[in-house]
C-alpha cells in the first residue's frame, strides 16, 4: 500500500493539488485494503485519513495498512460531515476529487461544507495508477480465471436444446461460487439463437434451440479482482455463414492477442482486430470496442477503442474480445484475459477458442 500511496503523492505536484479525496470503493481498497461499501480517504503529502461509520469499526482496523489514521462515526453522519467536524481540510488547501465518480450533488456538498477549500476534479488519476498491476493483484486475477474456466468446462455439458438461458447463467453463478469465488463479475451473459446477436444479451427465459450459437460471456471475483470471459459455442450442425463468421472473430482476436505488448497504442491494438473483420467483409457487425482493463472493476483503465489515445503499460491486464452480430442470424464474441509484457502479452484464460459443436 506505501508503494501505492507514494504513486498518488507522487502526481500532486504536476496537478497542482495538496492533497486527494478519495470516494470510490475500488479506489479505497486499492489504497487502503478497505473492502466496506462506505468510506472516504483523505491523502495529503504529510497525513492520511480515512472515515467511515460504526458498522466497519472492527472491519476498517482489519484491513487498513499503511500509516491511515481512522475516524469511525458511531452515529448517521455522512463521510463528509465528518471529514468536517474532524477539522483535517484546512482552508485554502487544493484538493483533488475523481471527477468520474463523485456526483454533481456530492461536489456541491462538498463545497458547502468546506467553503474555505478549492476542490478541483482530476479525472481517472486513481485509475490510471491502479491499471498497473503487481505480483498479488495479477495472482488474484488468475485465481479467479481459473474459477472462470473450470466453471465453462463445467457447464458445457447442460447446454442442450430446451435449456432455458436463465437456467445455465443460475449454474454459472453456483459453480463459481462453489469453487470459491466472491461473486460474479457481473451479470452473467446467455444468448442463444437470435439473442446471441445482442452484444449485452443477459440471460432470459428463451429455451436453446438446435443449430444456433451460443454466447456465454461470465466472470467472477477473487480477493476483489474480476476475471471476464466469452465464449461461444454451437448447438448441434451450424450452417456455411455462421461458420464463416466463428472463424473470423476467431482470427480477429488471435492476432490482437498477438500484438498486445507494451508502448502499442491502444488504438492501433482495436485496428489489428477491426482490420481483419473489416476484410472478411463484416465491418458493420463489430458494433464495439476491442476491450478494456480489469482489475478491482470489471470495467478500469485502459479503454481499447478506436477514439483511445491510450498506450499499453506493462503490468496492465486487459480483455481482447472482437465480435460479430448479424440479426436474426446470431452473433459470436470470444474474449480472453491477457497480461500486457514488455514482449507480448500472457493469456491467463485457458479455455479453447476452437469451436465447440455440442
Amino acid at each position: 500500500m506505501k508503494r501505492r500511496i507514494a504513486g498518488l503523492r507522487s502526481r500532486f505536484s504536476s496537478l497542482r493539488i495538496d492533497a486527494f479525496l478519495v470516494t470510490n470503493p475500488p479506489h479505497l481498497r486499492y489504497l487502503s485494503g478497505f473492502s466496506g461499501s462506505n468510506g472516504a480517504g483523505f491523502v495529503s503529502m504529510r497525513s492520511m485519513h480515512f472515515f467511515t461509520d460504526g458498522r466497519y469499526s472492527s472491519q476498517v482496523k482489519k484491513e487498513l495498512s499503511g500509516g491511515w489514521k481512522i475516524h469511525v462515526s458511531p452515529s448517521s453522519d455522512t463521510m463528509f460531515t465528518m471529514i468536517r467536524n474532524a477539522g483535517v481540510v484546512k482552508a485554502g488547501t487544493r484538493v483533488g476529487i475523481d471527477g468520474n465518480t463523485l456526483s454533481y450533488e456530492e461536489f456541491r456538498t462538498l463545497k458547502k461544507m468546506l467553503p474555505g477549500v478549492k476542490f478541483l476534479p482530476k479525472a481517472g488519476m486513481i485509475e490510471d495508477l491502479a491499471s498497473v498491476k503487481d505480483r498479488s493483484e495479477i495472482r488474484s486475477i488468475r485465481k479467479a480465471v481459473a474459477i472462470t474456466d473450470r466453471t465453462f468446462s463445467e457447464i458445457l455439458p447442460l447446454i442442450k436444446p430446451g435449456v432455458r438461458e436463465l437456467d445455465i447463467a443460475a449454474e454459472i453463478s453456483y459453480r463459481q461460487r462453489r469453487h470459491g469465488a466472491e461473486r460474479d463479475a457481473f451479470d452473467t451473459i446467455v444468448a442463444s439463437g437470435p439473442r446471441s446477436a445482442l452484444p449485452h444479451g443477459q440471460a432470459s427465459s428463451r429455451k436453446i434451440g438446435r443449430g444456433e450459437f451460443v454466447t456465454l460471456d461470465f466472470g467472477c471475483v477473487v480477493d476483489g479482482y474480476h476475471s471476464d470471459m466469452t465464449r461461444t459455442v454451437a448447438v448441434g450442425r451450424i450452417g456455411a455463414r455462421e461458420k464463416r463468421i466463428y472463424a473470423l472473430v476467431l482470427e480477429a482476436q488471435t492476432r490482437a492477442v498477438e500484438a498486445v505488448r507494451a508502448g502499442v497504442r491502444t488504438k492501433d491494438l482495436d485496428a489489428v482486430a477491426r482490420t481483419i473483420i473489416r476484410k472478411g467483409g463484416f465491418d458493420r457487425y463489430f458494433r464495439h470496442s476491442l476491450g478494456h482493463g480489469i482489475g478491482l472493476q470489471i470495467h478500469e483503465a485502459p479503454r481499447i477503442s478506436v477514439q483511445s489515445r491510450s498506450v499499453l503499460k506493462a503490468g496492465q491486464v486487459i480483455t481482447v474480445e472482437p465480435g460479430i452480430y448479424v440479426s436474426p442470424l446470431g452473433g459470436v464474441r470470444i474474449e480472453d484475459d491477457v497480461v500486457v509484457t514488455d514482449d507480448g502479452g500472457t493469456v491467463l484464460t485457458r479455455s479453447t477458442k476452437e469451436l465447440i459443436t455440442l
